[in-house]
C-alpha cells in the first residue's frame, strides 16, 4: 500500500506534551486524589503511594496522559516535489504555545484549510495511533474544539482510519507486542537520527523549569523530519538531504 502513496499528500506529525501542572502539589485536591489513584496502578504496589511518591510518579509520568497533561507543541512536515527537477523537499512548522488551546485553534486551521479529505489526505506519525492521535483529539475535546475532519476517530473502524499512517506499525508485521523507537530504526535502516541536548524525559523540565519553548519545537521538528526519513526507508526512496529541509516560522 504505501508505494502507492503520494509523499505530497501526507502531513508528518510529532508532539510533544507536559504535565498540566508544574508539580503534584499544584494539583486542586479532586485532582490529587485522581491522580493518587493513577499513581497506584502505576506502580502496582496494591497501595496508595505516600504523597512523595505520587509527586515523583506526577513528574515523571503526567505528561503521558491527557487527563493530566497537556501539548505544548505540534510540530508538522510537508513533503514538496520540484515540479522541474523532481527532487523533493520538506518544509517544518511547529506550532508551540503555552496556551494549548492556542495551538490546537491553530493546528485545525491547517488541518482545515489543507488536509481536509480522508479520501486523498493522510497523516504519518511515529507510534500516531497510540499515543499522537488519541492525545490530540482528547485535548480538543477537553478545549471545547470542533474536530477537523481527518480527526473525526471516535466509532471508527480500522479500515475507516486509512489516512492514519504509523511507521511503528508498519515496523511490526503482525508482531502486535513490538515496540521499535525512531532512533532505533534510524540506527537499523541507515539514516540520521536526530541528535539533540534534550529526548522526550527532558521536555517537561525544559518546559516548566527553563520556559525553553522554541528548544522544544527544534527537537519536535527534528522527530517530524526522522519521521519522512524514515517513511522514505520504507518506499525505498531516496534520503531528504540537509540542503532540502526548509523551516518555516509563519
Amino acid at each position: 500500500m504505501i508505494e502507492k502513496i503520494d509523499i505530497s499528500k501526507v502531513l508528518f506529525l510529532d508532539i510533544e506534551t507536559v504535565s498540566g501542572k508544574p508539580a503534584f502539589d499544584e494539583l486542586n485536591p479532586a485532582f490529587k486524589t485522581l491522580w493518587t489513584h493513577k499513581a497506584r496502578q502505576i506502580l502496582r504496589t496494591g497501595e496508595d503511594p505516600s504523597p512523595e511518591e505520587a509527586a515523583a510518579t506526577f513528574k515523571d509520568r503526567a505528561a503521558i496522559y491527557a487527563e493530566f497533561g497537556k501539548i505544548v507543541c505540534i510540530s508538522v512536515g510537508v513533503v514538496r516535489r520540484d515540479e522541474d527537477t523532481k527532487k523533493l523537499s520538506v518544509r517544518l512548522k511547529s506550532f508551540a504555545n503555552r496556551e494549548e488551546a492556542v495551538l490546537l485553534e491553530e493546528f485545525a486551521g491547517l488541518m482545515n484549510q489543507y488536509y481536509n479529505d480522508p479520501r486523498r489526505h493522510y497523516i504519518c506519525g511515529h507510534n500516531i495511533k497510540e499515543f499522537d492521535m488519541p492525545y490530540i483529539c482528547r485535548r480538543m475535546l477537553v478545549n471545547q474544539m470542533p474536530f477537523p475532519e481527518l480527526l473525526q476517530l471516535s466509532g471508527k473502524k480500522p479500515w475507516e482510519t486509512g489516512h492514519l499512517l504509523d511507521t511503528m506499525d508498519m515496523w511490526k508485521f503482525g508482531d502486535r507486542k513490538n515496540f521499535t523507537s525512531l532512533k532505533l530504526l534510524a540506527a537499523v535502516l541507515d539514516f540520521p537520527t536526530p541528535k539533540d541536548d534534550i529526548d522526550g524525559s527532558n521536555v517537561g523540565r525544559v518546559f516548566w523549569e527553563e520556559d525553553d519553548l522554541e528548544r522544544i519545537a527544534v527537537y519536535c521538528e527534528k522527530d517530524v523530519l526522522a519521521t519522512v526519513q524514515l517513511f522514505l526507508r520504507y518506499k525505498r526512496m531516496p534520503l531528504i538531504e540537509m540542503e532540502q529541509v526548509h523551516h518555516v516560522s509563519v
